[in-house]
C-alpha cells in the first residue's frame, strides 16, 4: 500500500471512531478538565511508596496517550504532559464495562483526563489505577512511529509540532529559550533599565546596513519597512531623558538563511546614558555570566565539543592585533597600494568600495573568527564598518566598538555611541553615496534622528545580543532552526 493511501485509510478509520463515539452521546473533542497537578508532581509526592501499596488520595491528571498495551479485561498505557510521563491502568471492575468498552475506540496520540489512585506495580512502576476516565480530544491523525529516524531534518522544523510531541528534548530547549528571556529581563530591571517597546514598521530602517523587507500602508498609502535594528528609537529616548533603557524583540532583515542567520530574529538592545563601550564590556560578562549560571549551573559548559569557560574576566583583544597574530598583517600600516596585494595574497572576496576596513573585515573573518572559541571581546574596528560609533581619541581611524565572540559566533555588538549630529550627517551621506548601496541609499539618510541629536544626546553605551545564538550555546545546538520554534524555511518545491 503506498504511504498516501495509508494516510488515506488511517484518516477513515479514524474518522469513523469519532463518529461512532458522537453516536454514542460522546465528544470527541472535550471541554475543561480541571487537572489536580502535573505528572511529574504527581510523581515526586508518590516517590516513596512501595510495590503494591496504593495511595487512597484521589487525582486527576490529563495529557496525550503515547502508548498502549491491552491485556484482555485490561489495558495499560503511557500518559504524558509537558512535566514527564506516568503508567496508566484500566480495569474493566474498576470503571465498569462500558467504559472499558470505550476505551478500544482511544488510540496513541488522543488527550485524556483521567482520575484515580496511584500505586507502585510489582515491577516497581509508579501507575494511576483509574477510576474514571474523559476523553478531550481525539487525534485524528497517527503519530509519527520512527520520528527519530527521519533523515528529512527540516520535516522537524516544519511540523514543529509534531517535534515537540514525540521528542521532549525539543521541549527542553525552549523552556531555556523562556528562562533565559525572563532573566535578563530580571537582571536588567534589577540594574534600573527600563524595557520599552519600539516601532517595528518604520518609514526608515535605520540602526544596521542590512536589506530590509517592505510593507505598504493602506491608508497612509506609504512604504514602511519591517525594523532591522530598534537602535535609532531607542537613543532618540536618550534623548529624551531616559538613561537607561533595553529592548527584547524582533529584528528582520531581508538576507540569507543559514545555519546562524534567520530572516525574523530575536535581539537585546539597550543603552545607558553617561557609559562607553566599557561600560557595555562589564555589563555583557556580568549579564551572560548570570544568565548561564541560573540556566545550566555552572559557567563551565560545553558547546559543539568545546568545552567553555565564561568565569570572568574575558580575554579582551584589539581587531587590529588579533589579524596581526593570526596572519602577520598589520592592518594600521596599510597604505592603499598595498591593498590589492594583500587581497590577493590572502585570497580575499570584497564587495564594494576596497578599504581598510573592509580588508580588516575579511581577513577577521577567515583567519581570525574560527579560532574564537573562549569568550572574547574583540574591540576597536575600523570607522569604515561603524557608522554610529564614536572615534576613539587617540586613533580616529578606529572607533570604540566591541564584538563579543564564543565558539565563533559573534553574540553581541556594541560601540561608545556617536552623538555629534554633524559627524553623523557625514557619515549617512558617505554610507549613501559608497559603492553597493544601489536603491537602498536613501535608507540611511534619517533626518528626524539627526534633529533628535541636535536637541543634545549624553554620551553613552549600546549593546545588541544575539537572543538566538544564545539560546544556542546554552543549549548545544548546532542550528538557529533548532532553538526558533517556526523558523523560515525554503517552499518545499
Amino acid at each position: 500500500m503506498d504511504q498516501k493511501k495509508d494516510v488515506t485509510e488511517i484518516l477513515s478509520n479514524k474518522w469513523e471512531k469519532i463518529e461512532e463515539l458522537r453516536r454514542k452521546n460522546i465528544d470527541p473533542f472535550g471541554y475543561r478538565f480541571v487537572k489536580a497537578c502535573r505528572i511529574s508532581d504527581l510523581i515526586e509526592k508518590n516517590k516513596n511508596i512501595e510495590i503494591g501499596q496504593c495511595n487512597q488520595e484521589q487525582i486527576s491528571v490529563a495529557g496525550r496517550l503515547m502508548a498502549l498495551r491491552k491485556h484482555g479485561k485490561a489495558i495499560f498505557g503511557n500518559l504524558e504532559d509537558l512535566s514527564g510521563k506516568i503508567q496508566i491502568y484500566i480495569k474493566e471492575s474498576e470503571v465498569g464495562k462500558e467504559p472499558f468498552d470505550l476505551f478500544g475506540k482511544i488510540d496513541v496520540g488522543d488527550i485524556l483526563g483521567v482520575t484515580g489512585l496511584i500505586f507502585r506495580t510489582r515491577t516497581g512502576e509508579i501507575t494511576i489505577l483509574v477510576k474514571e476516565f474523559v476523553l478531550l480530544c481525539k487525534s485524528v491523525r497517527n503519530l509519527p512511529e520512527k520520528w527519530h529516524g527521519l533523515k528529512d531534518i527540516e520535516i522537524r522544523y516544519r511540523k514543529r509540532y509534531l517535534d515537540l510531541i514525540v521528542n521532549p528534548g525539543i521541549r527542553e530547549i525552549f523552556i531555556k529559550r523562556s528562562k533565559t528571556i525572563q532573566l535578563i529581563r530580571d537582571f536588567l530591571n534589577n540594574k534600573g533599565y527600563l524595557e520599552v517597546e519600539t516601532p517595528i514598521m518604520q518609514p526608515i530602517p535605520g540602526g544596521a546596513t542590512a536589506r530590509p523587507f517592505i510593507t505598504h500602508h493602506n491608508t497612509l498609502n506609504k512604504d514602511f519597512y519591517l525594523r532591522i535594528a530598534p537602535e535609532l528609537y531607542l537613543k532618540r529616548l536618550l534623548v529624551g531623558g531616559f538613561e537607561k533603557v533595553y529592548e527584547l524583540g524582533r529584528n528582520f532583515r531581508n538576507e540569507g538563511i543559514s545555519t546562524k542567520h534567520n530572516p525574523e530574529f530575536t535581539m537585546l538592545e539597550l543603552y545607558e546614558a553617561y557609559g562607553d563601550y566599557y561600560t557595555m564590556m562589564q555589563i555583557t560578562e556580568e549579564l551572560l555570566a548570570y544568565v548561564v549560571k541560573k540556566v545550566l549551573g555552572s559557567l563551565e559548559i560545553e558547546y559543539q565539543g568545546n568545552k567553555i569557560n565564561l568565569t570572568s574576566p574575558w580575554r579582551r583583544i584589539s581587531m587590529y592585533k588579533a589579524i596581526e597574530e593570526a596572519t602577520g598583517v598589520q592592518i594600521g600600516n596599510l597604505e592603499p597600494p598595498d591593498y590589492l596585494k594583500v587581497i590577493k595574497e590572502y585570497n580575499l572576496s570584497i564587495d564594494g568600495e576596497i578599504n581598510k576596513g573592509e580588508i580588516a573585515n575579511e581577513l577577521f573573518e577567515k583567519y581570525v573568527e574560527p579560532s574564537l572559541i573562549q569568550p572574547t571581546f574583540v574591540l576597536d574596528y575600523p570607522l569604515e564598518l561603524s557608522p554610529l560609533s564614536k572615534q576613539k581619541k587617540d586613533n580616529p581611524e578606529l572607533v570604540e566598538r566591541f564584538e563579543l565572540f564564543i565558539s565563533s559566533m559573534e553574540l553581541a555588538n556594541a560601540f561608545t555611541e556617536l552623538n555629534d549630529p554633524a559627524e553623523q550627517r557625514r557619515r549617512f551621506e558617505e554610507q549613501a553615496t559608497k559603492k553597493g548601496a544601489g536603491e537602498r541609499k536613501g535608507h540611511f539618510m534619517d533626518e528626524d534622528y539627526i534633529e533628535a541629536l541636535e536637541y543634545g544626546m549624553p554620551p553613552a553605551g549600546g549593546l545588541g545580543i544575539g537572543i538566538d545564538r544564545l539560546v544556542m550555546l546554552l543549549t548545544d545546538s548546532n542550528s538557529i532552526k533548532e532553538v526558533i520554534l517556526f523558523p523560515q524555511l525554503k517552499s518545499k518545491e
